[in-house]
């Protein structure tokens, strides 16, 4: 991986961190339902936009049900339970929790696909998970029952992912990787929108939540998509798979700074636990991370 390749996953990383720092920010005013719909709502438009200036206008009759059930499995659903949660979790556990989605897809491919993972990938699963039981069972938040539902949806959220990324290996023609991103945020809008007039605004939204919703759909969604890809295609998927161990170092630091969430040890060694589990699982190593694509 090239140096300007390595600052595009530094960057893609302290962005997506800064998700579920604006999730708290915003969900308490908008709701889980609202904020989420404007979340893809605002990325299908810049990324529609962004299309139509390249020349390659989106049209998604050829791939409208792997655009369906991505836009479910991959976005609506996880982005929902996500928000959810947001409402009693803080971002730095939420996002170590987000590490986990690698680990869920090495599941689900053993379940689904009948892909055995080997000694070193199955311990990189007990072990991430594992990590995810001392994070889990040392937060405050996991000893009352509001706080252990937030806390399933928090670790349904990545088990989505899995599922969603198993299920797109079994396509035998699945549609280009811009395409995915957008026709994947165009479809969780319509499958949340008829859902949106029985989620009424918790308050109305002031300046700062506004500018959260807006970094959410716009930067956090729009454009970490297309760092994404681009990463994807320049440096490899296995190469750009790596953001989701720096996610959670960004996630835990943007918390701890803008909203002055405590850091405890236990849940610092949890994260290091679930994020060498991932590891693990995922065969990651640093060497080949830098050598040349």
């Amino acid at each position: 991986m090239n140096s300007r390749n390595f600052i595009r996953l530094l960057v893609l990383a302290a962005i997506w961190g800064g998700s579920f720092l604006c999730m708290r920010i915003a969900v308490p005013v908008m709701g889980p339902v609202a904020l989420m719909e404007s979340r893809v709502g605002l990325a299908a438009v810049m990324l529609g936009l962004i299309a139509l200036r390249a020349g390659q206008p989106f049209w998604p009759r050829r791939h409208w049900p792997d655009f369906l059930v991505l836009g479910v499995l991959n976005t609506a659903l996880p982005f929902l339970l996500y928000a959810w949660a947001a409402q009693t979790l803080g971002a730095s556990l939420l996002a170590i929790l987000n590490a986990t989605a690698p680990i869920w897809g090495a599941i689900w491919s053993a379940l689904w696909l009948r892909q055995l993972p080997g000694l070193r990938a199955g311990s990189g699963l007990v072990l991430g998970l594992a990590g995810v039981g001392v994070v889990v069972g040392f937060d405050p938040a996991a000893h009352s029952s509001a706080g252990l539902l937030a806390m399933l949806a928090g670790v349904m959220a990545p088990c989505c992912y899995g599922l969603a990324t198993t299920w797109l290996k079994r396509r035998k023609n699945p549609p280009a990787a811009a395409e995915t991103a957008q026709g994947s945020m165009l479809a969780a809008s319509l499958v949340l929108l008829p859902v949106l007039p029985f989620s009424p605004l918790p308050a109305l939204p002031g300046v700062p939540v506004l500018v959260a919703v807006l970094a959410l759909g716009l930067l956090c969604t729009g454009l970490a998509y297309r760092i994404y890809f681009r990463l994807v295609e320049e440096a490899g998927p296995t190469r750009a798979l790596t953001v989701t161990f720096l996610v959670p170092v960004f996630g835990v630091l943007w918390g701890h700074l803008l909203l002055g969430e405590s850091l405890s040890l236990r849940s610092l060694a949890g994260a290091v636990i679930v994020i060498a589990g991932t590891m693990l699982s995922t065969g990651f190593s640093i060497r080949q991370l830098f050598q040349r694509s």
